[in-house]
């Protein structure tokens, strides 16, 4: 780690400690050469595994992006859409791995959207599982139907 202040690479830590949000680490350092001090928060760093085998790096916002086209025309506020990309990248990074495959990130999508919008989920459902006649359609329906009747 560099200081910020003169550029040199030595660094010692003083403190670490895990941040409020759980899913990162706070650290108070001191420049070697400087004698400063600062803090770093450091995170695991997501990436997805697309399916021709491109490593890219997580977008919380390509996710909201995405639900969001199944949103449109919905009662879904741009604050609900942030909720759920938070929820969604809190959720892949309680797995413990930092390579998620893309398909896992639809998944992680699926069950947030459902609580968030019947109608949306579908649409989107309906896209990421490749329904192709009105019985995948029904089947969808009646897997939601059942999914919040036993909540």
């Amino acid at each position: 780690m560099h200081c910020p202040y003169c550029k040199h690479a030595d660094t010692r830590v003083l403190d670490s400690r895990v941040a409020e949000d759980g899913l990162s680490i706070r650290r108070r350092r001191q420049c070697s050469s400087c004698s400063k001090r600062f803090s770093t928060l450091e995170q695991m760093q997501l990436v997805v595994v697309k399916r021709s085998g491109v490593i890219e790096p997580f977008s919380r916002e390509k996710v909201i992006t995405g639900v969001s086209k199944a949103c449109k025309g919905r009662p879904v506020t741009q604050n609900d859409l942030a909720r759920l990309g938070q929820q969604v990248e809190e959720n892949l990074r309680a797995q413990g791995v930092s390579e998620i495959p893309a398909n896992e990130i639809g998944l992680a999508v699926l069950e947030p959207l459902s609580k968030l919008d019947d109608v949306a989920y579908m649409r989107f459902a309906s896209v990421y599982k490749q329904y192709d006649c009105l019985d995948d359609f029904v089947a969808g329906i009646e897997d939601l139907r059942s999914a919040k009747a036993s909540e």
